[in-house]
């Protein structure tokens, strides 16, 4: 998109009150992120955030409050868009527009990898019919220790894409040494930077004011039951905690956009 020479020449980042324009972040409407340049479309607004996806596939969040996005060169603040009710287009708990009387697919020989069956189970509640009309079948390692061998039994190639969703996926983290292990092109390693899929689920949709801290050494999922007053049954708690997740909006934007990435990673066409 051309601004001409300068984005940022002018007086919009000192306007007069009242002068920068509302705009519904409509799914995708194109905007820009001055301070870092970064320009893409709209690919999913929650109740504090928006997602952006350049040309090339890139996405990244941004506070949705933020004044100062460019519009055809033009600053304008985004805000979350109104509900409208359409007998013509029904969405998926993904945000996407579901495909009605959509019949099986038969599976892509490409797969998306996760570490659990909690992330599973998230990921099938909010992206399992956009996963079906796509023809892709995730499965659960029960963690990533041997991921190397995994991905190398896979043998991942043009057409046959592995995707892997990985927790606590920060530098310096156990998780990401063993992902720096991994250099095939037909893989990639998407990570969140929560310890548990739990805590990428937002506090308000448990009824929480936010996840506990659990100090280092103790079990965290235990431990999270424990301070919150829950029974010790982890199986029970997560059963709470899924029963919460009605939409998209219920997860944290750093999951939401990982999980995305890994789908439209797996499903390209080559």
């Amino acid at each position: 998109m051309d601004y001409g020479q300068d984005v940022l020449a002018g007086e919009w980042r000192l306007p007069r009150k009242g002068t920068i324009p509302d705009v519904e972040a409509e799914r995708d409407l194109v905007v820009e992120d001055p301070d870092s340049g970064f320009c893409g479309a709209v690919v999913a607004c929650g109740k504090d955030e928006v997602t952006l996806e350049d040309r090339f596939g890139k996405r990244r969040v941004f506070p949705l409050a933020k004044a100062g996005f460019l519009i055809d060169g033009r600053p304008v603040t985004l805000v979350r868009p109104v509900p409208r009710l359409s007998g013509r287009q029904v969405r998926s708990a993904s945000g996407s527009i579901a495909v009605r009387d959509h019949k099986a697919r038969v599976a892509l020989e490409s797969r998306i990898y996760v570490e659990g069956v909690h992330d599973a189970e998230l990921v099938e509640k909010i992206w399992g019919h956009d996963l079906r009309v796509e023809g892709v079948a995730v499965e659960f390692l029960e963690g990533i220790d041997d991921l190397p061998k995994i991905v190398e039994e896979f043998e991942p190639g043009p057409g046959r894409r592995l995707g892997v969703l990985v927790d606590h996926l920060v530098p310096g983290s156990k998780e990401s040494r063993i992902a720096a292990q991994i250099s095939s092109p037909h893989v990639l390693i998407a990570g969140h930077p929560y310890i548990d899929i739990w805590a990428a689920v937002k506090p308000q949709a448990v009824g929480i004011k936010a996840w506990p801290q659990v100090p280092r050494g103790f079990d965290w999922k235990e431990g999270v039951c424990s301070r919150l007053g829950w029974p010790g049954d982890t199986r029970a708690a997560w059963k709470r905690i899924l029963g919460g997740v009605k939409s998209w909006a219920d997860l944290e934007p750093e999951l939401l956009g990982r999980v995305e990435e890994l789908i439209d990673f797996v499903t390209v066409k080559e």
